[in-house]
C-alpha cells in the first residue's frame, strides 16, 4: 500500500461514499465553492493535478470546467482534524468557479443584527 493510499483510506466518506471538499483560491483566500468528492474524483484529480468532483445530481465524475474552460488546477490539499473535510487550494482558471458565472458560489449575504455580532 502506497502513502497516497494511507492517508485517503484514514478519511471518513460518508454512507453514499461522500466527502465535502471545499475550493479555495491559493493566492487570496477567497473561498469559492463547495461540492463531494469520491474515492475516484480524489485519485483523478491527485493524477492529474486538475479538480474532478462528484455530481449527485447527474451521479458521474465531473472534471471542474471540462465544458466551461474554468478548470481548477490544484496546488495543495489538506483534510480537517476529524478527516471528514477536505480544503483544495487551487489556481481557478478563468476567475470563474460558480456556475451562475461568478467568481466565488459564496455571494447571498445573510444581514445579522450588529447586537449579534458583539
Amino acid at each position: 500500500m502506497n502513502q497516497d493510499q494511507l492517508w485517503i483510506d484514514s478519511l471518513k466518506f460518508n454512507p453514499q461514499g461522500l466527502i465535502p471538499a471545499i475550493a479555495q483560491d491559493h493566492k487570496d483566500g477567497t473561498v469559492l465553492m463547495m461540492a463531494w468528492m469520491n474515492r475516484q474524483s480524489l485519485q483523478q484529480t491527485l493524477t492529474t493535478g486538475e479538480v474532478h468532483y462528484w455530481s449527485r445530481s447527474r451521479s458521474q465524475l465531473w472534471h471542474k470546467g471540462a465544458t466551461s474552460g474554468h478548470i481548477q488546477k490544484l496546488k495543495a490539499l489538506y483534510y480537517d482534524c476529524d478527516a471528514d473535510v477536505l480544503l483544495l487550494k487551487i489556481e481557478q482558471i478563468g476567475d470563474v468557479a460558480c456556475h451562475t458565472g461568478a467568481r466565488s458560489c459564496f455571494f447571498n449575504a445573510v444581514p445579522i443584527k450588529s447586537a449579534i455580532l458583539s
